[in-house]
Protein backbone atom coordinates (compact mmCIF):
# COMPACT_ATOMS: atom_id res chain seq x y z
CA UNK A 1 0.00 0.00 0.00
CA UNK A 2 1.32 3.37 -0.81
CA UNK A 3 1.77 6.63 1.30
CA UNK A 4 -1.27 7.81 -0.54
CA UNK A 5 -3.62 5.15 0.40
CA UNK A 6 -2.19 4.84 3.43
CA UNK A 7 -3.24 8.51 4.74
CA UNK A 8 -6.94 7.90 3.00
CA UNK A 9 -8.59 7.24 6.80
CA UNK A 10 -6.58 10.55 8.18
CA UNK A 11 -7.22 12.82 5.17
CA UNK A 12 -11.09 11.87 4.99
CA UNK A 13 -11.54 12.27 9.14
CA UNK A 14 -10.37 16.25 8.17
CA UNK A 15 -11.58 19.96 6.85
CA UNK A 16 -8.24 20.99 5.79
CA UNK A 17 -9.60 24.60 5.01
CA UNK A 18 -11.33 24.51 9.15
CA UNK A 19 -8.03 22.66 10.75
CA UNK A 20 -4.68 23.67 11.06
CA UNK A 21 -3.38 20.14 10.89
CA UNK A 22 -1.26 19.67 7.84
CA UNK A 23 -2.82 17.28 4.72
CA UNK A 24 0.96 15.22 4.02
CA UNK A 25 2.74 14.83 0.88
CA UNK A 26 5.11 17.53 1.11
CA UNK A 27 7.70 16.10 3.22
CA UNK A 28 9.76 13.01 2.16
CA UNK A 29 10.97 10.41 4.51
CA UNK A 30 14.15 11.05 6.51
CA UNK A 31 17.22 8.72 6.34
CA UNK A 32 16.72 8.11 10.52
CA UNK A 33 13.56 7.08 11.45
CA UNK A 34 11.58 9.96 13.66
CA UNK A 35 9.05 9.09 16.05
CA UNK A 36 7.06 12.02 17.94
CA UNK A 37 5.04 11.73 21.34
CA UNK A 38 2.32 14.56 20.91
CA UNK A 39 0.11 15.37 24.36
CA UNK A 40 -3.31 15.48 22.99
CA UNK A 41 -5.93 17.57 25.33
CA UNK A 42 -9.00 16.20 23.30
CA UNK A 43 -12.30 14.53 24.55
CA UNK A 44 -9.92 13.04 27.27
CA UNK A 45 -6.42 13.87 27.79
CA UNK A 46 -3.90 11.40 26.52
CA UNK A 47 -0.62 10.93 24.18
CA UNK A 48 0.08 10.12 20.49
CA UNK A 49 2.89 7.96 20.07
CA UNK A 50 3.99 7.90 16.31
CA UNK A 51 6.98 6.35 14.46
CA UNK A 52 8.22 6.63 11.16
CA UNK A 53 7.53 3.60 9.54
CA UNK A 54 7.86 3.49 5.50
CA UNK A 55 7.17 7.48 4.89
CA UNK A 56 4.13 7.30 7.77
CA UNK A 57 3.39 8.23 10.82
CA UNK A 58 2.24 5.24 12.49
CA UNK A 59 0.20 5.98 15.75
CA UNK A 60 -1.78 4.86 18.71
CA UNK A 61 -3.67 6.90 21.42
CA UNK A 62 -1.75 6.03 25.23
CA UNK A 63 -4.33 7.48 27.71
CA UNK A 64 -2.13 7.27 30.19
CA UNK A 65 0.98 8.36 28.60
CA UNK A 66 4.73 6.41 28.42
CA UNK A 67 6.08 4.89 31.56
CA UNK A 68 10.14 4.36 32.03
CA UNK A 69 9.43 1.70 34.64
CA UNK A 70 9.73 -1.71 32.78
CA UNK A 71 6.71 -2.85 35.29
CA UNK A 72 4.39 -0.09 34.13
CA UNK A 73 2.14 -1.39 31.30
CA UNK A 74 0.47 0.88 29.14
CA UNK A 75 -2.67 0.40 27.09
CA UNK A 76 -2.05 1.60 23.06
CA UNK A 77 -4.91 1.97 20.84
CA UNK A 78 -3.80 2.07 17.51
CA UNK A 79 -5.07 4.93 15.54
CA UNK A 80 -5.04 6.08 11.44
CA UNK A 81 -1.55 6.59 10.24
CA UNK A 82 -0.53 10.20 10.40
CA UNK A 83 1.93 12.60 7.87
CA UNK A 84 5.16 12.95 8.50
CA UNK A 85 4.63 16.61 8.71
CA UNK A 86 2.38 15.97 11.33
CA UNK A 87 5.81 15.37 13.76
CA UNK A 88 5.92 19.03 14.03
CA UNK A 89 2.28 19.97 14.66
CA UNK A 90 1.37 22.13 17.64
CA UNK A 91 -1.42 24.08 18.36
CA UNK A 92 -5.29 23.64 18.65
CA UNK A 93 -8.06 21.11 16.26
CA UNK A 94 -11.47 23.30 16.15
CA UNK A 95 -14.77 22.32 18.27
CA UNK A 96 -16.73 20.48 16.35
CA UNK A 97 -13.76 18.82 14.08
CA UNK A 98 -12.17 15.19 14.51
CA UNK A 99 -10.18 15.20 17.49
CA UNK A 100 -10.84 18.59 18.49
CA UNK A 101 -8.75 20.05 21.39
CA UNK A 102 -5.31 21.38 21.87
CA UNK A 103 -2.06 19.46 21.05
CA UNK A 104 1.57 19.57 21.97
CA UNK A 105 4.84 18.23 20.97
CA UNK A 106 5.75 16.69 24.30
CA UNK A 107 8.77 14.42 23.31
CA UNK A 108 10.68 13.89 19.92
CA UNK A 109 13.34 12.23 18.46
CA UNK A 110 15.20 9.34 16.65
CA UNK A 111 14.76 5.67 17.11
CA UNK A 112 16.60 2.52 15.99
CA UNK A 113 14.64 -0.77 15.18
CA UNK A 114 15.05 -3.16 18.14
CA UNK A 115 12.86 -6.21 16.78
CA UNK A 116 13.99 -9.82 16.78
CA UNK A 117 12.18 -12.97 16.07
CA UNK A 118 15.36 -15.67 16.73
CA UNK A 119 18.13 -13.67 17.42
CA UNK A 120 17.77 -12.24 13.97
CA UNK A 121 16.44 -8.54 12.95
CA UNK A 122 12.91 -8.19 11.80
CA UNK A 123 12.09 -5.18 9.87
CA UNK A 124 9.97 -2.87 11.78
CA UNK A 125 7.32 -3.29 8.99
CA UNK A 126 6.87 -6.89 9.36
CA UNK A 127 6.91 -6.52 12.93
CA UNK A 128 3.86 -4.06 12.47
CA UNK A 129 1.78 -6.03 10.76
CA UNK A 130 3.19 -9.21 13.20
CA UNK A 131 2.17 -7.96 16.00
CA UNK A 132 5.15 -6.94 17.92
CA UNK A 133 7.86 -4.01 17.75
CA UNK A 134 10.51 -2.90 19.95
CA UNK A 135 12.73 0.63 18.94
CA UNK A 136 15.35 2.37 21.18
CA UNK A 137 14.13 6.14 21.10
CA UNK A 138 16.75 9.05 21.74
CA UNK A 139 14.47 11.70 22.55
CA UNK A 140 14.52 14.32 24.02
CA UNK A 141 12.35 12.99 27.25
CA UNK A 142 12.57 9.39 26.60
CA UNK A 143 15.77 7.11 25.91
CA UNK A 144 16.01 3.58 26.19
CA UNK A 145 13.80 0.62 24.79
CA UNK A 146 10.40 0.02 24.01
CA UNK A 147 8.16 -2.61 23.06
CA UNK A 148 4.73 -2.69 21.79
CA UNK A 149 2.60 -5.67 21.58
CA UNK A 150 -0.55 -6.33 20.04
CA UNK A 151 -3.14 -7.96 21.88
CA UNK A 152 -5.64 -10.00 19.85
CA UNK A 153 -6.38 -8.80 16.39
CA UNK A 154 -8.25 -5.41 17.14
CA UNK A 155 -6.72 -2.13 17.53
CA UNK A 156 -5.38 -2.79 21.35
CA UNK A 157 -1.53 -2.93 22.20
CA UNK A 158 0.60 -2.67 25.05
CA UNK A 159 3.07 -0.50 25.80
CA UNK A 160 5.96 -1.62 27.93
CA UNK A 161 9.46 0.04 28.84
CA UNK A 162 12.34 -2.58 27.98
CA UNK A 163 14.52 -3.44 31.26
CA UNK A 164 17.54 -1.43 30.46
CA UNK A 165 19.86 1.25 31.78
CA UNK A 166 17.21 4.22 31.29
CA UNK A 167 14.91 2.23 32.83
CA UNK A 168 14.00 4.38 36.40
CA UNK A 169 10.38 2.98 38.03
CA UNK A 170 10.69 6.42 40.33
CA UNK A 171 10.88 8.48 37.34
CA UNK A 172 7.24 10.09 35.89
CA UNK A 173 8.03 12.10 33.23
CA UNK A 174 4.66 12.38 32.42
CA UNK A 175 4.04 14.65 35.40
CA UNK A 176 7.44 16.06 36.10
CA UNK A 177 8.06 17.13 32.71
CA UNK A 178 4.59 18.46 31.16
CA UNK A 179 5.73 21.02 28.72
CA UNK A 180 6.40 21.07 24.89
CA UNK A 181 9.82 20.39 23.92
CA UNK A 182 9.14 22.67 20.83
CA UNK A 183 8.32 25.97 22.79
CA UNK A 184 8.54 25.00 26.41
CA UNK A 185 5.20 26.23 26.37
CA UNK A 186 2.15 24.10 28.30
CA UNK A 187 -1.10 22.81 26.87
CA UNK A 188 -2.91 25.76 28.31
CA UNK A 189 -0.74 28.54 26.91
CA UNK A 190 -0.81 26.41 23.21
CA UNK A 191 -4.78 26.46 23.62
CA UNK A 192 -4.91 30.35 23.60
CA UNK A 193 -3.81 30.11 19.88
CA UNK A 194 -6.17 31.61 17.52
CA UNK A 195 -6.48 29.64 14.10
CA UNK A 196 -6.80 32.30 11.25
Amino acid sequence: MGKKERLGDYRSKRDFSHTPEPSGGGKKSKKQPIFVIQKHDASNLHYDLRINIDGVLVSWAVPKGPSTDPKGKRLAMRTEDHPLEYADFEGVIPKGHYGAGTVMVWDTGTYRNLTEKDGQEVPIARGLVEGHIAFWFEGRKLKGGYALTQTGKGKKWLLVKIKDKEADARRNPVSTQPNSVLSDRTLNEISKEKHE
